[in-house]
């Protein structure tokens, strides 16, 4: 028997379609669950619709449950349908009526909704947690390699001389910007919108705020029916987020597969970090990158199915949102493992030293050649037209010295200011907010 159910069975067909694979993903809710309870529970005490008794024997429960759901023992059983019918069953086991108290002042619409705000803002905390330790070595490396220089390309043609000061830390500050995006997502994720029941709110005078600060949520989804409409929009908001940092990962694997191509031959990685051929001896191919930039390509089209999914529906529920979670809950996963493949294989990275001494790159120094004679006072289109002209006859020379000083150039990389710029996002989070918050909800 379900929830909504009266005394009319479902044809098992229309059930086995219906319920798809919600209880593998509502598995992944129940903490999230179980804590969306614990504040409904206190709320619902404090209003009057539980007595003091009847919410600590509730609360006391809901922490065993909450115990099995962190060790992993958490099941939700055969018959059951999802995740919030599964906690409430065990409450009712337990409890008797009491346990079927719970459910009072709620509907299932806003209990997916908290469970999904409170898990979607826990991935957050996690990946921006696994993205700071990536952006200080790329940072880190930024810095032991910024006298080695590369070439630098435009149309994938030779244009000017780069560094790998620069390529880390170009990758270190894209990724600052990225967390500004985590962190507008991280903003509209951590909004309650319990109590707004089936999307028009309800006749008993429950406490949103005092749910909301006993989530550590950081305000209210105050209007009922655009509590509802944000499911769909979180979603979108949230995979836009990661699929900027795929993106990132996606263009330094690209570049990371170029550079060890035998014919740029700026990079190699330690045997095993590679793979071979079952035919060709001489091979190491850089797998490792590839995946990450196919996973974080196919990650980049997230935002486009989660949006070709909600196209046109109306307000109120709609059943389509249900296949959400299958596209969004693993991205996280996929995506973390990304970044931290990638920092397996930066971390070992051997870079060449004096590529730029190789004759063929010598076109490479041509704007410097003619910054050096505008400084001598010649206008820059004469300088150009001399510089050019010395190429196309053959008698063009240059040093390969570079002299670059202002900021964010091969001499001033300014890795300081783009990390205080990266702590100051961190900082915007306020994780310490939301997970003082749930710890003493769980005391």
């Amino acid at each position: 028997m379900k929830l909504w159910q009266k005394n009319i069975t479902s044809l098992k067909e229309v059930e086995r379609f219906t319920v798809g694979r919600d209880r593998e993903f509502d598995t992944m809710m129940a903490k999230q669950d179980v804590l969306g309870n614990m504040a409904h529970a206190i709320m619902l005490s404090e209003i009057g619709l539980l007595t003091k008794e009847e919410a600590a024997e509730l609360l006391a429960e809901l922490k065993k449950i909450y115990a099995r759901a962190v060790a992993g023992e958490f099941v939700i059983e055969e018959g059951v349908e999802d995740v919030h019918s599964q906690v409430e069953f065990l409450l009712t086991e337990a409890l008797g009526d009491t346990g079927k108290k719970i459910h009072s002042a709620r509907s299932r619409n806003d209990q997916v909704l908290v469970d999904l705000k409170l898990f979607l803002r826990d991935e957050l905390q996690q990946l921006a947690e696994a993205i700071k330790p990536f952006f200080q070595l790329l940072q880190s490396q930024s810095e032991v390699y910024k006298d080695h220089l590369l070439p630098g390309y435009t149309h994938l043609q030779l244009a000017m001389p780069s560094s790998f000061g620069l390529w880390f830390g170009a990758y270190a500050e894209s990724l600052v910007d990225d967390m500004v995006t985590l962190q507008a997502a991280y903003k509209v994720v951590n909004k309650n919108p319990l109590g707004s029941a089936a999307g028009y709110g309800s006749s008993f005078p429950i406490n949103r705020t005092r749910t909301k600060k006993l989530l550590g949520f950081s305000d209210l989804n105050y209007n009922v029916v655009y509590a509802q409409m944000g499911r769909g929009k979180a979603e979108r908001i949230v995979a836009m987020a990661l699929a900027n940092i795929a993106d990132t990962l996606a263009k330094l694997s690209m570049d990371a597969c170029l550079f060890l191509n035998q014919n740029f031959g700026f990079i190699s990685f330690p045997p095993e970090l590679t793979t071979g051929s079952s035919i060709m001896p001489h091979k190491k191919n850089p797998d490792v990158f590839e995946l990450i930039r196919s996973h974080c390509n196919r990650l980049k089209a997230l935002p486009n199915e989660i949006m070709m999914m909600t196209t046109n529906l109306p307000s109120g529920y709609h059943r389509d949102l249900q296949l959400l979670k299958e596209h969004l809950f693993p991205a996280f996963g996929t995506l973390k493992d990304c970044i931290n493949m990638a920092a397996l294989m930066l971390q070992h990275i051997e870079v060449k030293k004096n590529i730029l001494a190789d004759e063929k790159y010598r076109y490479l120094f041509s704007v410097e050649e003619v910054n050096k004679l505008v400084l001598q006072g010649m206008p820059f289109r004469d300088a150009y037209k001399t510089v050019g002209l010395s190429i196309e006859e053959g008698s063009y020379t240059y040093e390969t010295k570079v002299q670059h000083t202002h900021e964010g150039s091969i001499g001033n990389l300014c890795n300081d200011a783009v990390a205080d710029a990266m702590n100051e996002v961190l900082e915007g989070f306020n994780f310490h907010q939301t997970n003082k918050a749930l710890e003493q909800l769980l005391r």
